[in-house]
């Protein structure tokens, strides 16, 4: 018999068009921390790639939209494909870890993310930031972004900042934390089992 690491390969890609954006996202969850990130985002590339790097996934993401209208949009569209991708990639969730948690600091600041791979989706953002805009991003579609993208990837995801005043330590450390937490949930187990006492997630 084929054993579980064998027969499940953990890379898709996925595409959105609508009238607002136009995303593709190629994930790898076994991937080693290689990266492409273009959007019209600077700061956006900066922490999805800072994201990839500390998963240690393999992260390609090309996205145009709307931005001088509203970066709402675009945000929000390549969280809810990063989501898919990361459901269809884990499939039924056998052999994997499920739980993950990280404690990230960067300078002044500290970020605890704790995540359930459960099939509930469901996030908890305390994160307030002081600045408005990085660049030409808005710190608050921060947590849209996340929102749209635990609702996709159908898990349940805790952030919190523990301490911090600049909006860009603690937004760098926030994606870096669910990269290393998302790491440790999505790793395989020595079993094939599902991680659930109800048979199914």
């Amino acid at each position: 018999m084929e054993n579980f690491e064998e027969i499940m390969e953990r890379k898709i890609k996925i595409t959105r068009q609508t009238t607002e954006t136009a995303i593709e996202v190629e994930l790898d969850l076994d991937g080693t921390g290689n990266y492409g990130i273009e959007t019209p985002l600077p700061f956006f590339n900066h922490v999805l790639s800072s994201f990839a790097r500390h998963g240690h996934f393999d992260l390609f993401i090309k996205a145009t939209g709307d931005v001088d209208t509203d970066p709402h949009h675009l945000i929000e569209d390549v969280g809810i494909c990063l989501g898919q991708a990361i459901a269809q990639c884990l499939s039924d969730k056998k052999g994997i870890s499920r739980f993950g948690f990280a404690i990230i600091p960067m300078d002044e600041s500290r970020v605890t993310v704790a995540l359930d791979i459960g099939g509930r989706p469901f996030l908890v953002y305390s994160a307030d930031m002081l600045n408005e805009k990085i660049g030409n991003m808005p710190t608050m579609l921060v947590e849209d972004f996340f929102a749209a993208l635990t609702g996709n990837a159908l898990i349940n995801l805790h952030i919190d900042k523990n301490s911090g005043t600049n909006s860009h330590h603690i937004i760098e450390a926030i994606f870096k934390a669910f990269g290393v937490a998302l790491r440790k949930a999505v790793e395989k187990s020595s079993g094939s089992s599902i991680p659930s006492t109800k048979g199914v997630i």
